[in-house]
């Protein structure tokens, strides 16, 4: 057991993640509340276009069942930028590259910065999946009676992690839940259609699949590093043993909102 332990542990440490797919050849799986893709496939067949905002390294958008005859995406982060493009060009979707924006939780939705590089009532769908988003510039771009679908991770998403690392968990000093991305919206006097909150299960087949994903997403867990949580790791590889993969909790929320 312990040669397979360090064998796990050390595989994590050496593989990086490319683009944005983090389920890890398999190992990682997750099971969400809700159906996103079937809400975004819905309003996508009755729409004569769509935006998707923060599109990682493309791998959701062009793993979607349907997407409009004019698809655009939007990345900001450098390293996705190449493997989106070449991605999503060759299923005919412009990719543009944007500036990043802050935190909604660090916003109050009418910011300055941050604005999308389209013309005023671009998109009659605008699509955000865990992107950061500026709600003015998300109502500038939308045709009147346009739609925005998003699903966001809460403020407390990663409080179960920091239970199984062992670490005490403090509430984060900015809040980002429904209720906020709600009025948020509303100040710009969108108009929120469905909305729900709940939990996305995430399941880790062994501990090299929960160490490479706290490595290469660090802001799960700042402090996370193998050296320092080896202990821990071994007790909860132990578990995964004994008891099959190891599960984490994560806040989620999604909400429609039309203009």
């Amino acid at each position: 057991m312990q040669n397979e332990f360090n064998n796990l542990l050390k595989a994590a440490d050496n593989e990086t993640l490319v683009g944005w797919d983090l389920s890890y050849d398999g190992r990682i799986s997750t099971s969400a509340p809700w159906n996103f893709e079937a809400v975004v496939n819905q309003y996508a067949r009755n729409s004569p276009d769509m935006l998707d905002m923060g599109t990682g390294g493309g791998e959701w958008l062009s793993k979607l069942d349907f997407r409009p005859a004019r698809t655009v995406a939007t990345e900001g982060w450098p390293p996705n930028i190449p493997i989106a493009r070449k991605r999503l060009e060759a299923l005919g979707i412009e990719l543009v590259v944007v500036d990043d924006v802050p935190d909604n939780a660090e916003q109050n939705g009418l910011v300055d910065g941050g604005e999308l590089p389209f013309e005023d009532a671009s998109f009659k769908l605008v699509v955000n999946r865990h992107e950061s988003f500026v709600a003015t510039d998300v109502v500038r771009i939308l045709v009147s009676g346009g739609r925005f679908l998003t699903q966001q991770v809460a403020s407390d998403f990663n409080a179960d992690c920091y239970r199984l690392l062992g670490l005490p968990f403090v509430e984060p000093s900015t809040r980002w839940k429904l209720d906020v991305a709600v009025k948020q919206l509303q100040q710009t006097g969108m108009t929120i259609t469905d909305a729900a909150e709940g939990e996305e299960i995430l399941s880790f087949e062994d501990i090299g699949a929960f160490c490479w994903y706290l490595k290469n997403v660090p802001y799960v867990c700042p402090d996370f590093s193998i050296t320092r949580f080896r202990d821990r790791l071994e007790y909860l590889h132990k578990q995964i043993v004994d008891h099959g993969a190891l599960k984490m909790r994560q806040s989620l929320f999604w909400l429609s909102a039309v203009k």
